[in-house]
């Protein structure tokens, strides 16, 4: 294994903490580039591994998510710094459910939506998700009206922390004691 050079190493985490975003291995190499100092990708993921084994042992940890990679407190002491953020964000209970929605069935429409949940899905609620760029349009569905189709953005998978959409944890299947109420159900009014 290559000795890598601290200053490098250092440099990169540097870039990492004040970024405020996660970055790409190419921008890294860009930002590089502008010290004047050639680097190529294989020496800056090698680094960026010195960075995660650096960071084992502390506060801090190394996170590959959608739009790059982020330095970041450790989820296991999220808990004991939520006291310093004044702004506590509530999610209510029928923005998850469209969410949910829109995350494991993309691209989806607002009828799409509203089939799946049964009422009518507020303009706040897809205001609300447009706002803090967890969905996009992703284009329009080809029928009367040409509804728009919503999918989810590399901001909804930063935050949740995760690289790729199928990463999202399975949905549970639906119980067996479930489908029989429905089956009984519908044989009493058939």
């Amino acid at each position: 294994m290559i000795k890598l050079d601290k200053s490098l190493i250092n440099t990169i985490e540097a870039f990492l903490l004040t970024a405020g975003r996660p970055l790409t291995v190419s921008e890294i190499r860009d930002l590089l580039n502008e010290k004047e100092e050639s680097i190529e990708l294989g020496k800056i993921r090698q680094t960026l591994g010195e960075i995660e084994e650096r960071h084992r042992d502390t506060s801090l940890c190394l996170s590959e998510v959608a739009s790059g990679f982020r330095l970041q407190v450790k989820d296991e002491l999220s808990e004991s710094l939520s006291s310093l953020w004044s702004e506590k964000t509530r999610l209510s209970r029928s923005l998850m459910e469209t969410l949910a929605i829109i995350a494991y069935r993309q691209p989806v429409t607002r009828g799409d939506i509203e089939d799946i949940r049964g009422v009518q899905v507020s303009t706040k609620i897809i205001r609300n998700l447009l706002d803090k760029n967890w969905i996009k349009i992703s284009g329009h569905r080809d029928t009367p009206g040409r509804p728009a189709t919503y999918v989810t953005t590399k901001t909804f998978l930063d935050d949740l922390n995760l690289t790729k959409i199928s990463d999202l944890p399975e949905l549970p299947e639906i119980e067996q004691e479930d489908q029989t109420i429905i089956n009984t159900d519908q044989a009493q009014t058939g």
